[in-house]
């Protein structure tokens, strides 16, 4: 795995989250935003933009993605049942 794939998927796993439910203040959802924040933390750990491109393709597209999968797990997370 390459360093910038490393990076890419802590960061994700960090900074990527679901929607707040409850009209409570929460994680961005804002897909420019959290482009822009890991092409700098990439840069803050000595990873380029270009890096990032081969690995990911297109950041916005690729964030885009990360936060519909997160809203998503959300979403069925909260129709389960809960635990007894």
């Amino acid at each position: 795995m390459s360093k910038a794939r490393e990076f890419i998927d802590f960061w994700t796993a960090n900074s990527i989250h679901p929607v707040e439910q409850y009209r409570t203040p929460g994680a961005s959802q804002d897909v420019e935003e959290l482009s822009l924040r890991l092409v700098e933390a990439a840069g803050e750990q000595g990873i380029s933009e270009s890096d990032l491109l081969a690995e990911v393709g297109e950041i916005s597209d690729f964030i885009k993605d990360r936060l519909k999968a997160a809203n998503a797990a959300e979403r069925e997370r909260r129709m389960l049942p809960s635990a007894p």
